[in-house]
């Protein structure tokens, strides 16, 4: 809050959700940034943003959706704080291949279901060893796993 003679006046804001991991690709660690409107007039909002640098967006275009793109930072701003989203936990391993074994048509699973529960097993399995390979992890067979 900020005082103009006797008035105590709300600091406003504008609002970017950011993903901390942006060059990783949008793997959900969003955090919601707040930059702090300086001025408005009829036409523009001003804010100050990356330390201190300021820069303006079109009010009425802001204030009839709710969002904008600003193109100079190439970043959406919003005028309240946008929900983050959330991606689904992916399952694990083991719940995959119990899904696997619990599909098989020796168990009462279909054909069209167990190969199906396979793929989504493999595509899993493979993702997460080039996930390990990259991070610099020795993937080891683990039980359960054939050896070939």
């Amino acid at each position: 809050m900020t005082a103009q003679g006797d008035e105590v006046v709300a600091t406003e804001y504008l609002y970017e959700l950011w993903d901390a991991n942006w060059d990783d690709g949008p793997l959900g660690n969003y955090t919601v940034l707040r930059h702090e409107i300086t001025k408005k007039t009829p036409k523009r909002i001003y804010f100050t943003y990356l330390n201190g640098r300021t820069g303006f967006v079109d009010r009425q275009r802001i204030e009839a959706d709710g969002e904008i793109y600003h193109g100079y930072t190439n970043h959406r701003l919003h005028l309240a704080p946008p929900e983050i989203p959330h991606q689904p936990k992916r399952p694990s391993l083991p719940e995959l291949r119990k899904a696997m074994a619990d599909a098989h048509p020796d168990r009462g699973g279909t054909d069209e279901a167990f190969i199906a529960a396979r793929a989504r097993y493999e595509r899993a399995r493979t993702t997460d060893s080039l996930r390990n390979n990259r991070a610099g992890h020795q993937t080891e067979p683990t039980e359960g796993d054939r050896v070939t």
